[in-house]
C-alpha cells in the first residue's frame, strides 16, 4: 500500500500493520505458537527466519566471510559487528562522557553507570508468582525468564556457537567471547574487563576493602577464592 494504511489490526494490544502476513506473524508474540520446528532436534520457533538461522547451528554452515581476515560467522549481524573491529568505527556514543561503543549492547549498559538505572527494578504490583519458590514479577516476560531457570530449559541461543542459556543476561555476557569487546573500564588506572565481576574485583585492588574473613581466626581478604584456599590450611582439605 502506498498511502501508508495499515489495515490489519492486533485485538490484543492494538499495533497496526500493513500486511496481513505481518498481523499473523505479531499474533505469535501474544499466544507464544511456534508452528517452525526443526527436523533435527524437535525446537520449534516463533518465524520461519529462525528456524534457518537455527538450522546452520546443525550444519556448522558460515556463509558470511570477513573480506580482511577471512573469519566466517553464521549470520550478517554478526559480521557487521565484527567488521567494526578492522575500522574501529564505533557509532554508539556516550552524551555524558564521551566513551564510545561497538555494540548497543554495551553502550546501554554503560550508560546505567552514568543513571544509576537498575534494570527491570519495580515496586508495583507483582501479579506472576513462581509456584516454585514463590519468587514475583510484575512483567510476564520477566516471570518465563525466571521459570526457565528451574525448568533447565535454555531457550536463549548464541548465534555464533549454538550454546544456549536460561537468561537473556547470561547470553549477551558469553557474546562478549566473541566479540573481543571489554566495555568495562576502571576510573584509577584504565583498565579494561569483558564483565561488571572482574571490573569490581579488579577495583578492590586500589582499595583496602577485604569482604572475606575467616570465621576461624579473622583473617579477611580481598578475593573469594582467596579464602577458599585459606579455609584448607584449618580443614586440612588439599585442592
Amino acid at each position: 500500500m502506498h498511502n501508508g494504511e495499515k489495515p490489519y489490526e492486533c485485538n490484543q494490544c492494538g499495533k497496526a500493520f500493513m500486511v496481513l502476513s505481518y498481523l499473523e506473524s505479531h499474533v505469535r508474540t501474544h499466544t507464544g505458537e511456534k508452528p517452525f520446528e526443526c527436523n533435527q532436534c524437535g525446537k520449534t520457533f516463533n518465524w520461519p527466519n529462525s528456524l534457518q538461522a537455527h538450522m546452520r547451528t546443525h550444519s556448522d554452515e558460515k556463509p558470511f566471510e570477513c573480506n580482511q581476515c577471512g573469519k566466517t560467522f553464521m549470520y550478517s549481524s554478526s559480521l557487521k559487528l565484527h567488521l567494526r573491529r578492522h575500522s574501529g568505527e564505533k557509532p554508539y556514543e556516550c552524551k555524558e562522557c564521551g566513551k564510545a561503543f561497538s555494540c548497543p549492547t554495551y553502550f546501554r549498559e554503560h550508560v546505567r553507570m552514568h543513571t544509576g538505572e537498575k534494570p527491570y527494578e519495580c515496586n508495583e504490583q507483582k501479579p506472576y508468582e513462581c509456584k516454585q519458590c514463590g519468587k514475583g514479577f510484575r512483567c510476564p516476560k520477566y516471570f518465563r525468564q525466571h521459570v526457565n531457570m528451574h525448568s533447565g530449559e535454555k531457550p536463549y541461543e548464541c548465534k555464533e556457537c549454538g550454546k544456549v542459556y536460561s537468561m537473556p543476561a547470561n547470553l549477551r555476557q558469553h557474546m562478549i567471547t566473541h566479540s573481543g569487546e571489554r566495555p568495562y573500564e576502571c576510573k584509577q588506572c584504565g583498565k579494561t574487563f569483558s564483565w561488571s565481576t572482574s571490573l569490581r574485583l579488579h577495583m578492590r585492588t586500589h582499595s583496602s576493602e577485604k569482604p572475606y574473613e575467616c570465621k576461624q581466626c579473622g583473617k579477611a581478604y580481598k578475593c573469594l577464592i582467596s579464602l577458599q584456599g585459606h579455609m584448607r590450611k584449618h580443614t586440612g582439605e588439599k585442592p
